[in-house]
Formats: C-alpha cells, sequence, structure tokens
C-alpha cells in the first residue's frame, strides 16, 4: 500500500508544491527561500521517516507570513490525502524531545477533528532572518490542514533556536507515530464511529 500524496497550491501569493512518503526514510529536498524554515523542514522529515519534497515560491519581498502559513497548509494537505482516510492507522502520537537546556512535549490525534494548543514562547523576535511569531502560524496551518489535534508545549527552555527544533522534532515523533500502522485496526479507522 503506497501512502504517498502531492499537492500543488498557486494562489497570488504563494506557489506551493509538496510530495510526502510517510514510510520513506526521511529524505528531504526542501526550498521555500527562508533558510531556518528549510532547516526546520529538513528536520520534520528525517525525524518524522518521511521523504518530503517542498518547492514554495511565496511573497518575500512583502515578507515571510504567507510563505510559511502557506506552506503548512499544503503539508498538512499532502499528509492527510496520503493517509487516505485514516484507515489502519495508530491514531495518536506522543514525543519528548530534548535539546540541550530545552524540553519540549507533542501529543497528537489523528482525529480529522482539527486543534491546536500552543504553549510555547520564544525568547528572541528572530531565529537567523525568520520571524519566531510564524512558527506558530505554520504549526495551526498545519494541524488544520491535516485534520490533527495538536498539543505542543515547550516545558523549558532559553534559546529559541532550540526550542523551535525540539517542537519541530517533537511534532515529527509524534506524527510518526500516529500514521504507523496498526495490525489491530484490520485496515478500518481507529474509531468507534467507524470513520474520522
Amino acid at each position: 500500500m503506497s501512502r504517498t500524496a502531492t499537492v500543488v497550491r498557486e494562489t497570488k501569493e504563494t506557489q506551493i508544491r509538496v510530495t510526502i512518503d510517510l514510510d520513506g526514510t526521511g529524505q528531504s529536498t526542501v526550498s521555500t527561500g527562508v533558510g531556518f524554515f528549510d532547516h526546520m523542514l529538513e528536520s520534520f522529515a528525517r525525524h518524522g521517516g518521511f521523504d518530503m519534497t517542498v518547492d514554495t515560491k511565496g511573497d518575500l519581498h512583502i515578507d515571510m507570513h504567507h510563505t510559511v502559513e502557506d506552506t503548512g497548509i499544503v503539508i498538512g494537505q499532502a499528509v492527510a490525502k496520503a493517509l487516505d482516510g485514516f484507515k489502519g492507522i495508530r491514531r495518536f502520537g506522543s514525543a519528548y524531545i530534548p535539546m540541550d537546556e530545552t524540553l519540549s512535549r507533542c501529543a497528537l490525534d489523528l482525529s480529522n477533528r482539527a486543534y491546536l494548543i500552543w504553549k510555547v514562547e520564544f525568547k528572541t523576535p528572530k531565529v537567523g532572518d525568520m520571524d519566531t511569531e510564524l512558527l506558530k502560524e505554520f504549526h495551526h496551518a498545519f494541524a488544520m490542514n491535516c485534520g490533527a489535534c495538536v498539543h505542543l508545549e515547550t516545558l523549558y527552555g532559553t534559546n529559541s533556536h532550540h526550542i523551535a527544533e525540539s517542537g519541530f522534532k517533537a511534532l515529527a515523533r509524534a506524527l510518526r507515530q500516529a500514521v504507523e500502522l496498526d495490525p489491530k485496526t484490520m485496515g478500518q479507522a481507529p474509531s468507534t464511529k467507524g470513520v474520522l
């Protein structure tokens, strides 16, 4: 069973193409025009075990907002499409990720009921050239378009790079668990409703 998807989204603000293979080996090719964001997405693919290609061209002459948020939309849509109705998966995942002085926790439910709880505070307004406030925009867009209930929290930490990266890694590891095929579901959606 191939769990891959390609999603293309074109607006006046961004042109984005994402391909994902949920059963890959963590290989990625990422180009968004935002260096730190590329680094985060490469980390997401590596620690999620997803093969992922992201090609984003956005209106960076204005700012990075549309580029980051819209990329979250398309990655979320690609994951949802690859999951094909959430059939046969474990559904739930969680991870604690330490990174030097920082510890982040993510718990998620692939429930097709999108939600984001974001308890993350950055100590600086930027990491590299990227506004740290945009990281919430990415995670919100991803959760809403993936159909995931995501709870992401920095338990403690001081370095903004570490806070951001441990959060992406925690999301990746939790998602990796949740998308795993569970033989006990016998290919059905893991819900008493029979559908998610």
